[in-house]
């Protein structure tokens, strides 16, 4: 007799799959309006998007498909305002790249990203994309020094240069951030320079997340897992004229202060750390994860949570979270009263924070198991993805009107 899949059971098989974590249900919550703009078939349109969406200043939106595409190793897509989508690229698998996992930036009209699979040594790849369609591999990861299987998306300085992370590789084996030096000229050779290998004895390990700037040119990040208990940690990158220096900001007990966070840090104008945990917020794997901050402070950073999320096991917020006038948006991976993902807003109020819900996320047509950021467009829409669910069940595009 064959089993019966409820969307709990898919959330615990969905870890499975990617981390190989023991057992995890799920947690409930509330409900509002949303529309989708785009439900992936599954075929060249693309399926199962792990990531969220960049917006260009003419609203147009970018995204990765993990799989579907031309040949069934994920593609690179396009929204317009009007909701109709381009397939930028398809990948071929092999040197080409496969499996894009992370989010997309844009320079200069180009888009880059990073797959986790394929690649000259299959350990994952770092592709540009032209705007005039032209894709090429602008490094592959080769499991040793330069890192592995990167599941993050890139972020970029003011020449132009590519940073990110991989989680796996590097000398220990923990995986490593990343640069990439842009070439000087257009027929030019992008160079790797690995910035920090994560070790062992307390270092942080597996980041899942990308790096992010502040304003003095350091680098922040999260792992998930190591740390001084092995449940994650926020750390920093401090560039100096010998090479990058690492600092534990927090290192994750999975207790009140949550654990196994997923989504990077971002940062208000103030020079304050946000950023979630996916589990953890009660004690334990008990609780739906956390989202904190970071205070800096003459004596160190102080680490605050602003709001426990409910339910349990690691079906919290994947993704960075989105600030935007003082208010924090993101989705949750497998909560909610359909145990299938939530979209929330926490609001400032006072010493605490108000969580409203924005979309409980039912498994059906709207969507199932967000593991997205969000962005804003020009109308404050916002807008991000499900990786299963929809008409096909291979994941949406969605838009909520706050």
């Amino acid at each position: 007799m064959k089993p019966k899949w409820t969307s709990r059971s898919k959330c615990w098989l969905v870890f499975v799959w990617m981390l190989g974590l023991n057992a995890i249900t799920c947690p409930k919550t509330l409900a509002q309006t949303f529309s989708v703009v785009h439900s992936f078939t599954g075929g060249t349109d693309g399926a199962n998007p792990l990531a969220g969406l960049t917006i260009d200043s003419s609203g147009n939106l970018y995204g990765t498909a993990s799989s579907g595409g031309d040949f069934g190793e994920g593609a690179v897509f396009k929204f317009n305002p009007a909701g109709k989508e381009t397939v930028l690229y398809s990948f071929k698998g092999g040197t080409d790249g496969a499996d894009p996992e992370g989010g997309l930036i844009l320079i200069g009209g180009n888009l880059y990203g990073t797959t986790t699979a394929g690649g000259t040594s299959d350990r994952g790849t770092v592709f540009e994309i032209t705007s005039t369609g032209k894709e090429s591999v602008v490094h592959s990861f080769t499991l040793k020094a330069d890192g592995a299987n990167p599941q993050a998306g890139l972020t970029t300085d003011a020449a132009g240069n590519l940073y990110g992370t991989t989680f796996a590789g590097g000398k220990p084996g923990n995986g490593v951030v990343f640069k990439l030096i842009r070439p000087a000229s257009a027929t030019g050779v992008w160079t790797e320079e690995v910035l920090h290998s994560f070790g062992s004895d307390g270092d942080g390990a597996n980041p899942v997340a990308g790096v992010t700037f502040d304003a003095a040119g350091n680098l922040y990040g999260t792992t998930s897992a190591g740390g001084a208990s092995g449940d994650g940690a926020v750390f920093r990158l401090t560039p100096s004229t010998s090479g990058w220096t690492e600092e534990l900001l927090h290192s994750f007990a999975m207790e009140s202060d949550g654990g196994v966070p997923y989504a990077g840090i971002i940062l208000d104008s103030s020079g304050n750390l946000y950023g979630a945990a996916t589990a953890g917020g009660q004690g334990g794997y008990e609780g739906g994860g956390t989202v904190f901050k970071l205070t800096p402070s003459s004596s160190g950073w102080k680490f605050t949570v602003i709001y426990r999320l409910s339910g349990w096991g690691i079906s919290g917020s994947f993704r960075n979270l989105l600030l935007a006038s003082g208010r924090i948006y993101a989705t949750t991976h497998c909560d909610g009263s359909h145990d299938a993902g939530t979209v929330y807003e926490l609001t400032p109020s006072g010493s605490t924070w108000k969580y409203t819900s924005l979309h409980v996320f039912t498994g059906g047509n709207d969507g199932m198991f967000s593991f997205s950021n969000l962005v804003f467009d020009a109308l404050g829409n916002l807008y991000g993805t499900t990786k299963q669910g929809g008409e096909y069940g291979d994941g949406v595009v969605f838009k909520v009107k706050p």
